[in-house]
């Protein structure tokens, strides 16, 4: 798997997920801190990495991408 996004929480992964999942993508977020610890993000502690499969990386990126710019 491969790293497309990186979101400043939790709450902003879970909806970029939910939004590539239902357009076929599949993917699992990745974060260095607990949530609970970390509700926000300060200098990157609460980020958290969205990864797809490599395949599905491209078309990813394009769909995060245009919802970025909608």
């Amino acid at each position: 798997m491969v790293a497309i996004y990186r979101a400043a929480s939790e709450a902003e992964a879970g909806i970029i997920k939910s939004f590539l999942e239902s357009n076929g993508i599949p993917c699992l977020l990745k974060a260095n801190a607990a949530p609970s610890v970390h509700a926000f993000a300060i200098d990157g502690m609460g980020e958290v990495t969205i990864l797809v499969w490599e395949d599905m990386a491209d078309k990813a990126r394009e769909l995060v991408s245009e919802e970025e710019d909608a």
